[in-house]
C-alpha cells in the first residue's frame, strides 16, 4: 500500500460512524507511520465533517420521510415528542457542555456521530449543536492521539 492509500484509509475511517477518529488516529500513527500532528489534523476534519453532514441530514431526511408517509409522520411525531419529553429537560441543564463531554469521551457509542443524533432529537439548535460537535471531536482527538502515542513521550 502506498502513502496515499493509508491517508484515504486515515480518511475513510474518520469518517465511519463508530470507528470515527478513535479507530482513524490509532491506525494512522500506530500501523501506517504517517506523521502525528498531521493525523491528528486529517481525522479530526473528517470526523467533523461526517458528524456535523449527518446532524444536517437527519432534518432533511425525516421531513422528507413524513412529508411522503403518513407512517413516518408518526414515528418521527411519536419519537421527536418522547424523546423531547423524555430527556427535553435534562439536555436544557446540560445542553451545550454536556453533549462536548458525551462526544470526547472515547468509549464505544460515543462520538461525534452519536451526539449529532443526540443533538437533533433533542432538538438542539444547529449552531449550538454543530458548535458543540467539533468542540467534542477536538478533545477526542487530543485524548485519542496522546493515549496512541503515550502521554509519557511528551515528556
Amino acid at each position: 500500500m502506498n502513502q496515499f492509500s493509508h491517508w484515504l484509509t486515515v480518511i475513510g475511517t474518520a469518517l465511519l460512524p463508530i470507528a470515527e477518529l478513535r479507530g482513524a488516529i490509532p491506525l494512522g500513527i500506530g500501523k501506517f507511520g504517517l506523521p502525528t500532528i498531521m493525523v491528528f489534523f486529517v481525522s479530526v476534519i473528517a470526523n467533523i465533517v461526517g458528524a456535523v453532514l449527518a446532524f444536517l441530514l437527519m432534518g432533511r431526511g425525516s421531513k422528507f420521510l413524513s412529508t411522503h408517509s403518513p407512517l413516518f409522520a408518526r414515528f418521527f411525531q411519536w419519537l421527536f415528542g418522547r424523546t423531547r419529553r423524555v430527556h427535553g429537560a435534562f439536555m436544557e441543564r446540560i445542553s451545550f457542555w454536556g453533549l462536548v463531554v458525551f462526544i470526547a469521551i472515547p468509549l464505544p457509542l460515543t462520538g461525534g456521530y452519536t451526539g449529532a443524533v443526540v443533538a437533533f432529537l433533542t432538538g438542539m439548535r444547529p449552531r449550538k449543536a454543530i458548535a458543540a460537535i467539533a468542540l467534542g471531536v477536538l478533545l477526542a482527538g487530543i485524548i485519542v492521539t496522546f493515549a496512541t502515542i503515550g502521554v509519557g513521550s511528551l515528556f
